[in-house]
């Protein structure tokens, strides 16, 4: 059985978290402090296979980890998290360089994009960590439960290590997704990263957040 550590407290690492505990993992969700009170709620809720701790201590747990922090701060997280706790092991990245401001639309930082990317940045940071960017382009429901978007919808990863990428493959599959579409190395997470924009944009049009993207070929 794999032990997963994740990255975040929030609305996506509880739904993520709770969805692999679901599937017979056993998670450590990683906070701030040891004592996060939505971590030992989390934990409470979950039973035997679901622990909490730090940052440090949930990279450390996991053979595999989750980032699902805010991406204005997943930076810092990784440090706290530290580099020797993650090494040589995956690193999903599910976040974006997301700037939100009161009453616009949230915006993508400037020097994470176009040129550049949160999950390139990651890796750079982490060189010994295998950083996968996936499910970055949905919401956490359909994340793990990909029928939820009403229709069969494509999901995207990009990462330099093949055996990484294959792992991962098989956990999308697991949230239930089969239109899986390798972009390839680490910069194409500049691509999907930019998506958000859009899925920003038709969510505020239509206020479905099930909704995901589809490739037709």
């Amino acid at each position: 059985m794999k032990q997963i550590g994740i990255l975040g407290t929030g609305m996506v690492g509880n739904t993520i978290a709770t969805k692999l505990v679901q599937l017979g993992y056993k998670v450590m969700m990683g906070s701030r402090t040891p004592d996060n009170e939505k971590a030992l709620a989390w934990v409470k809720a979950q039973g035997s296979h679901a622990s909490a701790g730090t940052f440090a201590s949930a990279a450390a747990f996991g053979e595999i980890i989750f980032n699902c922090t805010q991406g204005d701060i997943s930076l810092e997280v990784m440090k706290q998290a530290g580099a020797g706790n993650l090494k040589n092991k995956i690193l999903i990245d599910v976040s974006n360089p997301l700037l939100f401001v009161p009453g616009k639309l949230p915006a993508l930082i400037p020097e994470l994009s176009n040129t550049h990317s949160l999950g390139e940045a990651i890796q750079h940071f982490l060189p010994d960590t295998h950083v996968v960017k996936s499910l970055n382009i949905v919401n956490c429901e359909v994340m793990v439960n990909a029928a939820r978007s009403g229709g069969e919808a494509t999901m995207f990863l990009a990462g330099n290590n093949a055996a990484a990428k294959a792992t991962v493959v098989e956990i999308l599959q697991q949230f239930g997704w089969k239109d899986i579409i390798d972009l390839g190395n680490i910069e194409h997470a500049r691509s999907t990263e930019m998506m958000l924009p859009i899925w920003l944009s038709v969510y505020t049009a239509t206020r479905n957040g099930h909704i995901g993207f589809k490739i037709v070929r």
